[in-house]
């Protein structure tokens, strides 16, 4: 039987919706803190994450409240080391495949994702990476998907590692918000959903229709922080 689990997270932060995915698509009970980014608890680096960052679990120990976590809960952290470690934990979830051709599969997707997507992502939205390196990116991941279906088929941690990174995408280029050349970034929208990227559009909008995807994403209040964030609002 699994320990107790409470998941420290940030609705604004991709990385942090990694780990919600997963624990929703295992279907198990948790405990939910949220962690506010601009003024982060005292203690949650001393006591959870050294890093001070999102996402994080407390595993185990005694029930407590989430703001006085026990030193008897082991703590771990970094977004793909949780997918996984939940991944483990609930074998019936189907993140991880029994079949280890699969299981190769899907970590070489997030790979891809890791390397090429999320930077090119960041990088083009903070205005320090034009949109081909973009374009480049999502034309290597569409290569490595089947004709149909999810990243490896089934749904998998590969699709939970990507999954966050397209749904913001899609809110911050059809509301322009971000660095890039203002009116930019409806066109790479439609760039990377039309034409040769028809694939990827599939998969995309079949991401965006998983419930475990649909429910952990808080589209207005990822667009109020986004917005917030960067001076231009979409006019």
């Amino acid at each position: 039987m699994a320990g107790r689990i409470t998941l420290y997270t940030a609705r604004l932060c991709p990385f942090a919706q990694r780990a919600e995915i997963a624990l929703a698509e295992a279907k198990v009970p948790y405990t939910r803190y949220e962690i506010d980014l601009q003024n982060k608890p005292v203690w949650y680096a001393p006591r959870v994450n050294p890093a001070s960052k999102v996402p994080a679990i407390a595993y185990g120990g005694p029930d407590v409240a989430p703001d006085q976590p026990s030193p008897d809960s082991v703590k771990i952290a970094e977004s793909l080391v949780l997918v996984e470690f939940i991944a483990d934990l609930f074998p019936k979830s189907g993140l991880l495949p029994a079949d280890p051709v699969k299981r190769a599969q899907a970590r070489f997707f997030i790979e891809g994702v890791s390397g090429k997507v999320v930077p090119s992502w960041i990088g083009y939205l903070l205005g320090k990476a034009p949109a081909d390196d973009f374009y480049e990116a999502f034309e290597y991941i569409q290569g490595l998907l089947p004709a149909s279906g999810f990243a490896i088929g089934d749904f998998s941690i590969a699709d939970v590692a990507v999954a966050p990174f397209l749904a913001r995408a899609r809110v911050a280029l059809l509301n322009d918000i971000g660095k890039y050349p203002e009116g930019e970034g409806r066109k790479v929208w439609e760039t990377i959903t039309t034409g040769k990227f028809a694939r990827l559009a599939k998969y995309a909008e079949d991401l965006a229709a998983r419930e475990s995807v649909n429910a952990t994403f808080d589209e207005d209040n990822v667009i109020k922080g986004m917005r917030a964030r960067f001076s231009r609002v979409a006019q």
